[in-house]
């Protein structure tokens, strides 16, 4: 058990090191076994030294789940979602993406799987390429769109 000061010390450094939602504070400040007030200051403090910005965090998971893991918007948006991120800190964060290359992305995710499937059926094949893409996290009827693009160019 901390003391509010040890924690408010710990969580600076946990803050620092990347960006956090509160959600992800909160949890941490439980572990600490702070709660309460005492948490409630803590959040507050971490926000007014600029340590805790949900918007920031919502941004930059944004951007890194886009360019690093290649996930769709709909993930993006349920996985902050889950994390209780404010909805406009989630329409904030989704204009980090950038519609020519979320488009370009999900072309080349949707021709890459298509090629691993060479030996499937025609049907079969579209539809696991349009299920893994959904799985992703893209709009559906963004995905139908460039797998049909795809399809007639490989026909």
């Amino acid at each position: 058990m901390a003391t509010p000061q040890q924690a408010l010390v710990k969580l600076k450094h946990y803050c620092a090191y990347q960006e956090r939602c509160h959600r992800e504070v909160k949890k941490k400040l439980s572990q600490l076994g702070v709660w309460g007030f005492d948490a409630e200051e803590i959040i507050a403090t971490l926000i007014q030294e600029d340590f805790l910005n949900e918007e920031h965090y919502a941004q930059s998971f944004a951007r890194g789940k886009f360019k690093m893991n290649k996930w769709g918007k709909n993930k993006i948006r349920y996985a902050l979602k889950r994390n209780q991120v404010s909805p406009y800190c989630i329409q904030k964060a989704m204009r980090e993406i950038e519609e020519e290359e979320y488009i370009l992305t999900l072309r080349t995710l949707a021709q890459k799987k298509y090629r691993t499937l060479k030996k499937e059926q025609y049907l079969r094949r579209k539809y696991k390429v349009k299920d893994h893409l959904i799985r992703k996290g893209y709009e559906p009827e963004l995905v139908k769109k460039v797998l049909q693009e795809i399809t007639e160019s490989n026909d």
